[in-house]
């Protein structure tokens, strides 16, 4: 049986418009050629599938039977197509990126704003976490593409590219006024109240490794699940506090805060937008990178 899905498709606008002529019209050739496919199809099937009648056609009961099941399936491809059309119009989709509190607030949250502007008909989806899950949600194929901030050993160096620096600092309240103004060593750490990141952040397991290579062990008082919090702990003298810069700057803006002074500063770090190239981008989220690489080479 030599039956290609041609011949099903002129065979079900024949069934739906109940013409040959207005098959032919809606199929874009000529009526033998449609003539032809109907005789070919029904010669391959050993069975009448239309009645000629004096205006049009109409379906045998054989034929009715066929159209049943050949509608389902050709409305079915005609809707993924359409589906597709829509995903790679930007009408329609989905990204989904992986963020920590920073990189989102910081710097993911414009671009985002701009995205949706620019394409509301896209579902966009953040999974809000620090960067060590966000790169084992990206390697599970979970996410799109994950913006986190380095250093992390966890981060494929071809997958990888760094968007905007990061600068992190001790911070502390009026209780440590007496601190104000003077050169701290690092080693003073450990004789003060501190308040720090969980372990599962890279910028705590940055922090630590940084000190540890100074001789610093941390022991922290509080451990946190957010700089945010961090901030407001600091400025209610319940210790010394690390975070980006990015967080603390509205209470040092007040002057609740102060920034603490070392005699080396912390070295910066970056957040990073991070691929994994065994994965296939959404349309959507190709887009959306290509908005953040256009906006970036603007700067």
């Amino acid at each position: 049986m030599d039956i290609n899905l041609e011949q099903y498709r002129v065979f079900y606008q024949v069934g739906r418009c109940g013409s040959i002529t207005a098959a032919a019209r809606k199929l874009c050739v000529s009526q033998p050629a449609v003539s032809q496919a109907v005789r070919q199809l029904e010669q391959e099937l050993g069975s009448e599938l239309f009645i000629r009648m004096p205006k049009g056609v109409r379906l045998t009961q054989t034929g009715e039977l066929l159209y049943r099941y050949v509608s389902e399936g050709l409305e079915s491809i005609l809707n993924g197509e359409q589906a597709v059309r829509r995903l790679c119009r930007l009408e329609d989709g989905e990204v989904r990126i992986g963020a920590s509190d920073m990189t989102l607030r910081f710097f993911l949250l414009p671009y985002l704003e701009q995205f949706h502007e620019a394409y509301p008909g896209i579902k966009v989806k953040v999974t809000n976490g620090p960067t060590p899950e966000t790169l084992e949600i990206l390697a599970a194929g979970g996410i799109d593409f994950g913006v986190v901030t380095s250093p992390s050993t966890d981060i494929p160096q071809n997958g990888w590219k760094p968007v905007r620096p990061v600068q992190d600092c001790f911070i502390a309240g009026s209780r440590f006024a007496h601190l104000k103004g003077q050169v701290l060593q690092y080693e003073e750490l450990e004789r003060l109240p501190l308040i720090c990141l969980e372990k599962n952040t890279s910028s705590r397991r940055f922090l630590d490794e940084y000190l540890a290579a100074q001789g610093v062990e941390l022991r922290p008082e509080f451990e946190l699940a957010t700089s945010d919090m961090i901030v407001q702990f600091a400025a209610r003298n319940l210790g010394i506090g690390c975070v980006a810069k990015d967080f603390a700057a509205e209470e040092l803006g007040k002057g609740r805060i102060f920034p603490l002074a070392f005699t080396q500063g912390l070295p910066p770090r970056q957040m990073c937008v991070v691929t994994d190239s065994r994965l296939s981008l959404s349309p959507a989220a190709g887009r959306l990178l290509e908005m953040m690489a256009d906006k970036e080479r603007d700067i």
